[in-house]
């Protein structure tokens, strides 16, 4: 299990999802007025707000906070100005943190995301200390509707038949790779592709190789990302550690 194409779902198997729900729609809120501020308040002309709202409606946000926050972004209501930054950090043995963040104010998040690290044992580095190890990617997490396994070669043929690049097995399904900017039009092929479910759908960052943990380093690195991903300020964690599923096992008895 990888870390940077699983957090998400070892926050959803450690049942982090429904207790933090109102943070979870605060952060969906940053991100849906910071993109309709950029971009204009049509989803259909811009690309970074059909996203944000995509994964809005994905965790539940209601319709109505969903249209109030584009109408703050595009100036209809009052709302704050957010700022992006990327924070990058160490954790011993070589695993690397790198932070999206948005914030109004930007002299509370740095030291605050500090203090994370070094409560848990970790280093915030300079900017660019780690992002030279990541790429930015499209990633799309695949099964087949009925539940039966997908055949690998099939699947590939379909899956560069629409403009993706990579295929790796996850278990029983499959992580699709794409550039960034081919966000939307993968993923239009993937979910209009018969005998193809897209279970999760996210623009990310992909470690160039990762870091085996062992079971206490695990429970550690999983307690740093918990914090820094509880933060108000943080919209997504990545890093570049995996943990096999034998061990996420071990961890959620």
């Amino acid at each position: 299990m990888a870390g940077h194409s699983h957090w998400a779902g070892i926050k959803h198997r450690k049942g982090a999802q429904d207790a933090k729900r109102g943070k979870i729609f605060s952060k969906h809120a940053k991100a849906i007025i910071t993109a309709a501020r950029l971009g204009g308040s049509d989803p259909d002309m811009n690309l970074r707000l059909k996203y944000a709202i995509e994964k809005a409606k994905a965790d539940n946000m209601p319709k109505d906070n969903i249209e109030r926050a584009v109408k703050k972004g595009s100036g209809e209501l009052e709302g704050s100005d957010f700022v992006e930054l990327m924070y990058e950090g160490f954790y011993p043995g070589g695993i690397a943190v790198m932070i999206e963040a948005l914030t109004d104010n930007r002299n509370r998040t740095a030291p605050e995301i500090r203090k994370i690290f070094e409560k848990r044992g970790g280093n915030m580095g300079e900017s660019g200390s780690v992002g030279w190890m990541f790429q930015k990617k499209a990633s799309f997490l695949v099964s087949d509707p009925d539940g039966k396994p997908l055949d690998e070669n099939w699947l590939m043929e379909q899956v560069l038949d629409i403009g993706a690049e990579d295929l790796q097995e996850e278990g029983d399904k499959f992580l699709i790779l794409s550039e960034h900017t081919d966000f939307a039009v993968v993923k239009e092929g993937l979910e209009n592709c018969d005998g193809i479910k897209v279970e999760t759908s996210e623009i990310t960052m992909i470690p160039n190789t990762t870091i085996s943990l062992d079971l206490d380093t695990a429970r550690k690195v999983l307690s740093l990302m918990e914090e820094l991903d509880d933060h108000d300020d943080v919209q997504n964690v990545y890093s570049n550690f995996e943990i096999s599923e034998e061990l996420m096992d071990q961890l959620a008895s």
